[in-house]
């Protein structure tokens, strides 16, 4: 099973709770992969948003500039908004950070959980689905064709039109995120793709029925069961002292929870919930050593894991907080893991 990171960019906030400028967050996000590289994690992933409290907007450059500053670690985005992009450039974009790593780039794509790059980019809302399903075919077919010939409903046809660069081996990996909708588990399935599933809410275990279903759909197509590929994300962050970490945290990521609640009508976030999430049936993993290996073990128990993804900066905890936390599951976490899953 492959471990690693994936991030959104969240800014630092100032003692009124405005968002800082972006320019020392870019900074510290390059400093937090190359420390991942160097402690052996195997991935990182960062996110596309168009909001003042996340400091990435294009995935692809920062992944570009990772790439100068690492030698192993896979680096990809969590996630592209395929939906509001073009999938002929989002292609040509990763096949370069693709080239430049010597093979190590990856893109996953997905409908968007935040809408702001729809109006942004001149798309209808109303065409949320469909976008996505038309921009995915193309981008899959540009991945396994060249030149390309296509025609769909929301972009102008392509007639012989050559796609360059291509990517290493002239394959580009990708991967698709989801939710928790059927329809989305269905179409990954349906192509043969990877998935990786956001746990970010309530009991892991209420998606066990779509990894079952995702398994179905994909050996009904006949694809390789060899070349499966299914992961979680979920929130994290590990430090020495379990209590301490979790306390200190909690205002961080309660903050985030609340900025993003109240676009979206939800009630302000409760202690409780931090706590339940905590727990051994919950969906953080915020605390020490012991407890994220014990639940990342439970995780992989109980889904038959290739990948788990720690989203680690979620409200913008500090830099140091986050070196501590990537050095943490480099150097304790990983390592154990790897160890208890060779055994089993």
């Amino acid at each position: 099973m492959e471990l690693g990171i994936g991030m959104f960019g969240d800014n630092h906030y100032d003692k009124d709770g405005k968002p800082l400028a972006p320019r020392q967050r870019l900074q510290e996000i390059i400093e937090e992969i190359k420390l991942m590289d160097e402690v052996g994690l195997d991935f990182f992933g960062i996110g596309e948003h168009h909001r003042p409290d996340y400091a990435v907007s294009a995935p692809e450059i920062i992944l570009a500039a990772a790439a100068t500053v690492t030698k192993n670690i896979k680096l990809g985005s969590a996630v592209s908004v395929l939906s509001s992009s073009d999938p002929v450039k989002l292609y040509q974009n990763f096949a370069t950070i693709d080239l430049l790593t010597n093979g190590r780039a990856e893109l996953v794509a997905g409908r968007g959980s935040f809408i702001e790059s729809f109006p942004l980019f001149g798309y209808n809302l109303q065409h949320y689905d469909e976008l996505f399903e038309e921009k995915l075919e193309l981008l899959l077919k540009i991945n396994k064709e060249n030149p390309i010939n296509w025609k769909g409903k929301f972009r102008p046809e392509l007639k012989d039109q050559e796609v360059w660069p291509r990517a290493m081996n002239d394959h580009l990996n990708i991967w698709v995120a989801v939710g928790g909708t059927p329809e989305s588990v269905l179409r990954a399935g349906r192509h043969g793709l990877p998935v990786i599933f956001a746990i970010i809410g309530g009991n892991p275990v209420q998606f066990k029925q779509l990894f079952d279903y995702y398994r179905k759909v994909y050996d009904h197509y006949g694809h390789d069961k060899k070349k499966l590929e299914v992961g979680v994300h979920m929130h994290a962050l590990f430090g020495e002292d379990s209590k301490q970490v979790a306390e200190e945290y909690y205002p961080v990521y309660s903050s985030q929870m609340d900025r993003v609640g109240s676009s979206r009508g939800w009630p302000p976030y409760q202690k409780q919930q931090y706590d339940a999430g905590r727990s051994e049936k919950g969906h953080l993993i915020i605390g020490d050593a012991s407890e994220a290996i014990d639940k990342i073990l439970q995780m992989q128990e109980l889904f038959g894991l290739t990948r788990f993804s720690a989203h680690m900066d979620v409200g913008g905890p500090s830099h140091k907080s986050l070196m501590k936390s990537i050095e943490i599951f480099g150097t304790k976490v990983a390592p154990k893991v790897r160890t208890a899953l060779k055994k089993s």
